[in-house]
């Protein structure tokens, strides 16, 4: 039914640079205008270092942000991995796909119920691991999300 590519990869999923750099210019923003107001109006010391908590939090979480989305992932026959070889999740593990309105999921994306609970692990905007469930979505294109979702959903279908 769905056919690899010559590398083997079923589906890939793989930010937009408009849908990237809005997502990392929105979280660059937050952190600056928080700094900003902090620097012009200095609340009390415990609110202003509360604030400076959050500015910087959202700085470096922009960062990691615009490191991350230059990747993109793969479908493969056995794993879900992003395009340098990092397993996000093995194929065999996963029990259901949940991609509907009301699921707890990234933007635009699906969430994979796994059989055991893997180490937490997180590439923000792309992919998140926590305990037994693993969401893929956030600055990723819903037409490509939903085509890989419903390749794995066929897959455990298949299985039975």
């Amino acid at each position: 039914m769905f056919h690899p590519d010559d590398s083997g990869v079923y589906a890939r999923a793989a930010a937009s640079p408009g849908r990237r750099w809005l997502g990392v210019g929105m979280q660059y923003l937050l952190g600056l205008l928080v700094l900003y107001v902090l620097l012009m109006q200095p609340p009390a010391p415990v609110w202003a270092v509360l604030m400076a908590a959050v500015g910087i939090g959202a700085l470096v979480l922009a960062e990691r942000m615009r490191r991350a989305t230059t990747r993109g992932l793969e479908l493969r026959a056995e794993t879900l991995c992003d395009d340098t070889g990092q397993v996000i999740a093995r194929i065999e593990d996963v029990v259901a796909v949940e991609r509907g309105v009301f699921a707890f999921k990234p933007s635009n994306g699906f969430v994979l119920v796994m059989k055991e609970k893997g180490g937490r692990a997180w590439a923000p905007g792309l992919w998140w691991r926590a305990g037994r469930r693993v969401g893929i979505g956030g600055v990723l294109p819903q037409t490509e999300t939903k085509f890989m979702a419903e390749v794995i959903a066929t897959w455990i279908a298949q299985r039975g």
